[in-house]
């Protein structure tokens, strides 16, 4: 049986596949759609500074709405300074349901400041934050690492046990290393080896695109769960088609046009209700290049779309291009 109920800590997932953590991507308004069409046992919301936390930074509490969003909700956080990040913990555990720990960003503005997986270089400090973070939190505490810094510096097994003896939760492994970024084909043996040296849930992470890879993943792995990120990009029913293909319950058709369109409005309905005119129309653009890749002409609507400026010229591109396909 591949998809089933998951614990973590305390908290009960309804099934076993989870939205990744994407930075600009997994907001409130990404999240509701994701669980509205694709019922993912977990979200994530997208990565936060711990220090912008103790700095009562507006703009990131802003990141952290979860207003009327149905539970449960992951977030996560990023630092390198163990009480910082001990303290951002402590806040976190009064909005989300569980409290996530970043050490597998590889963006090099946030490895400079030797945060996300330049921490994998650093087992000592990785450890005290994960012990500050643990004594802190009043919430399931989580880990999300990858493979290792570089082929010489693979230390994903090493830091899930400890991880693990500090009062960790669950562990998320991405099968590349920073060096990798996203490139190349994600090792998912490195999850497997972790799975076998811990005890705690491991959740597999990386190239999972359909039901396939997530068969191959589940069974190359024995991982107890899932997680997806660059895949659910203008896709959020991802999750139900794995989800239905593998439990054999129902048979998964196409999107349709029709769906697609309505989502595509949903979706800009909802950040238009958390941002103003200017900035919704503007974020949605990335959000439309996803949803029509692969439909004929979405080169032309992109172009349209990257031209709007209003509620209006951006809900009637969107109407105009589908019934245009509908026809």
């Amino acid at each position: 049986m591949y998809i089933k109920k998951l614990k973590i800590g305390n908290v009960e997932l309804e099934n076993n596949l989870i939205l990744a953590p994407m930075a600009g991507v997994t907001d409130l308004p990404f999240r509701i759609i994701c669980k509205k069409y694709g019922n993912p046992g977990l979200v994530c919301n997208e990565m936060v500074s711990s220090k912008a936390i103790t700095y009562k930074d507006e703009k990131t509490f802003q990141m952290l709405n979860c207003k009327n969003e149905k539970r449960p909700i992951s977030m996560q956080i990023f630092g390198s300074e163990p009480e910082i990040m001990g303290q951002a913990a402590k806040v976190i555990s009064e909005i989300a349901d569980i409290v996530d720990i970043n050490m597998g960003c590889p963006a090099p503005k946030v490895v400079k400041n030797g945060d996300g997986s330049k921490l994998l270089l650093n087992l000592d400090l990785a450890k005290e934050i994960i012990c500050e973070v643990v004594k802190n939190a009043t919430k399931p505490v989580t880990l999300k690492i990858r493979k290792g810094w570089d082929k010489d510096h693979i230390v994903a097994v090493e830091l899930a046990q400890i991880a693990e003896e500090n009062g960790v939760s669950a562990i998320v492994v991405h099968g590349r290393t920073r060096d990798e970024f996203y490139a190349g084909c994600a090792d998912w043996d490195i999850i497997r080896q972790v799975k076998q040296n811990v005890n705690i849930p491991v959740i597999g992470n990386g190239d999972v695109k359909c039901s396939d890879d997530a068969k191959k993943m589940f069974d190359e792995t024995g991982c107890d769960g899932i997680m997806i990120g660059r895949a659910t990009l203008g896709n959020p029913w991802i999750f139900s088609e794995i989800a239905a293909n593998l439990t054999k319950t129902m048979q998964q058709n196409d999107i349709s046009l029709a769906e697609k369109k309505q989502t595509i409005l949903e979706h800009f309905a909802l950040v238009m209700q958390e941002k103003n005119e200017y900035t919704a129309v503007r974020e949605m653009r990335k959000h439309v290049a996803w949803y029509v890749k692969g439909l004929p002409e979405a080169s032309l609507v992109r172009e349209k779309i990257n031209k709007c400026e209003t509620k209006e010229e951006f809900e009637k591109v969107i109407k105009d291009y589908f019934e245009k396909l509908e026809k």
